[in-house]
């Protein structure tokens, strides 16, 4: 089993402190309940006894009397009447529970629980998270296997590292989708997760009714993945294909994508005017798999789909990430971390005279002194005018870029 180390060291200094909650949220089957499990293992060896070890699947039909907040505390507390030692639970897809909120409110302020709890929409993140909580919980986001993760998992040799990202190209990085070696498999497996989060998770909460025009909207910003998002080019490619929604609905549907995880959000940093702008955004795909089959076509965008891979390693090393527009065009990303900006450029290949220029020449009306870097597979080092050329494979496998 692979040892998701990267999320661990960041949860580990809370594994024994009550008064906070520890929402661990991201996409379905990106490896939220392995994460639990190997915190229950850690809690284990370092001595606690298994019987103040309290875990519950919500997904399991052993625990659907569990209906409400009420439920959930009464059940708790009937596993522990008469003990006053230290309870570590282990709450699974917590989101099911109606006003799971209070219920664990209550429990935390009996300071006799240290609490874990997953989920895999935005009821899970600060957006929606009632009064109850507010202020007394950490939350970790999970996003799918890295690549350098997956280099571990699969052990993979350098010299097979490109073969490796044209792979998670095609079927993206969640953790069980490397059990299947067969194609179909793969498919099947992936349909099957995108079927889990459409059901579970849009259909039933957020009570969308027209699947066919949601799935319709969903492969559309797929297929244009790493382009400005207009409205009215969404709204002319529904109407050709028979589909009208209301302007809300569209909105309400792009939320859906993005409150599921199944997208990510990208607002675009005006470079000259130091302010983020609410128009002219992009999506990003979480995993690339779950694109591949809601796409329509057969031919991978190499250049795209490694654009969506450094973004993908850049959320997943703490930045936070935009895209940027400066006087003469954009920059793939502007990135933050620690009040440092970098400015990053993703390129397939600098196979050409003319895509040195542009790669390049993309940087020419910023006059800053923060670093500039054009990423790509070439092995040669292309660095110039104080702008770093990295190989994708030093970034991807660099914690520290």
């Amino acid at each position: 089993m692979l040892i998701r180390e990267k999320y661990l060291s960041k949860i580990r200094d809370f594994y024994d402190i009550t008064s906070l909650i520890k929402i661990i949220y991201g996409m379905r089957r990106s490896g939220k309940s392995v994460i639990l499990t190997q915190i229950i293992d850690e809690i284990k060896n370092k001595g606690v006894n298994e019987e103040n070890i309290i875990y519950i699947n919500f997904e399991s039909l052993k625990y659907d009397f569990i209906k409400t907040a009420k439920d959930l505390y009464n059940y708790i507390e009937s596993l522990t009447v008469n003990n006053n030692n230290k309870y570590y639970v282990f709450l699974d897809e917590i989101q099911k529970v109606e006003d799971f909120e209070k219920g664990i409110n209550s429990l935390r302020i009996t300071d006799k629980y240290s609490i874990f709890i997953t989920g895999s929409n935005s009821r899970m993140t600060l957006l929606e998270l009632s009064t109850d909580l507010s202020g007394r919980y950490v939350s970790f986001k999970i996003n799918p296997l890295s690549f350098k993760e997956v280099v571990e998992l699969t052990n993979t040799k350098k010299d097979k590292y490109e073969e490796l990202l044209l792979d998670i190209f095609k079927w993206g990085s969640l953790p069980q989708r490397f059990l299947f070696k067969n194609d179909n498999d793969k498919i099947n497996y992936l349909e099957s997760v995108y079927d889990s989060i459409i059901l579970k998770d849009i259909v039933e909460r957020l009570n969308i009714k027209d699947i066919s025009s949601f799935n319709k909207l969903l492969q559309y910003i797929l297929d244009t993945e790493g382009k400005e998002f207009s409205r009215d080019h969404v709204i002319n490619f529904l109407k050709h294909e028979h589909h009208s929604i209301a302007n809300d609905t569209l909105y309400n549907y792009l939320e859906a994508f993005t409150s599921t995880f199944i997208m990510n959000k990208v607002n675009r940093y005006d470079i000259h005017g130091k302010t983020i702008l609410k128009t002219l955004n992009k999506y990003y795909s979480t995993d690339l798999g779950i694109k591949q089959i809601k796409t329509t076509g057969t031919d991978l965008n190499y250049s795209i789909a490694l654009e969506n891979i450094v973004y993908n390693d850049l959320i997943g090393k703490n930045y936070k990430v935009y895209i940027g527009k400066t006087k003469k065009g954009e920059i793939d990303f502007i990135v933050v971390k620690n009040n440092k900006i970098k400015y990053i450029q993703v390129c397939y290949k600098l196979d050409k005279e003319e895509t040195i220029k542009r790669e390049f020449g993309a940087f020419d009306c910023i006059d800053d002194d923060n670093e500039k870097y054009i990423i790509s597979l070439d092995q040669k080092d292309y660095s110039k005018d104080g702008i770093k050329h990295l190989n994708i494979f030093d970034f991807l496998m660099n914690d520290e870029f």
